[in-house]
């Protein structure tokens, strides 16, 4: 049952991973603006995106016997990437459709895209925790994406707001 599922959150993961590089592409070009059905659309197609891969991490047929030291760090990257997800998601109390001053508090003092820098971390922390070779590998690409969604964000940021590149210099990520 398992391996039958799998290939299928696979291919989930990978679409949900289009539907927002294409959304990220399009915006970035102008062709649509973030809007809240927006933010209603792209949120669930993360929800859809970050429940299937925390699925198809647990039932990798491919289990690789790591030790449990690598296991536990994995786990402790997966737990500290939803903190620093959830922590600067109530910082900044909106996603798609915030329009105000650059947020420089909080998480954001320390990180500039703490959203995506936990989404990396459960992103690489599960499939180590789990210890499933086929969703190691898939992480690569997926990491990837992230940042690339990343540099986007930098580009935007860099054109609205003047003291970005000051920021930038004073922050990791």
């Amino acid at each position: 049952m398992n391996n039958q599922m799998f290939l299928p959150l696979v291919y989930i993961c990978i679409i949900t991973h289009i539907v927002r590089l294409g959304y990220e592409i399009l915006k970035q070009k102008k062709i649509i603006k973030a809007t809240r059905l927006s933010f209603v659309i792209i949120f669930s197609n993360m929800l859809l995106l970050w429940s299937s891969w925390f699925l198809l991490c647990s039932i990798d047929p491919s289990a690789a016997n790591l030790p449990p030291m690598l296991r536990y760090f994995g786990i402790s990257l997966a737990v500290i990437g939803v903190i620093i997800f959830l922590t600067a998601l109530f910082t900044i109390k909106t996603l798609e459709t915030y329009d105000g001053e650059l947020i420089t508090n909080g998480i954001y003092s320390i990180i500039r895209h703490p959203m995506y820098f936990g989404f990396l971390l459960w992103l690489i922390g599960f499939p180590l925790f789990y210890g499933g070779i086929y969703s190691i590998i898939l992480a690569i690409p997926f990491a990837l994406n992230v940042l690339f969604w990343r540099y986007l964000e930098e580009l935007e940021l860099d054109k609205r707001f003047t003291d970005y590149k000051l920021y930038k210099k004073k922050t990791f990520f």
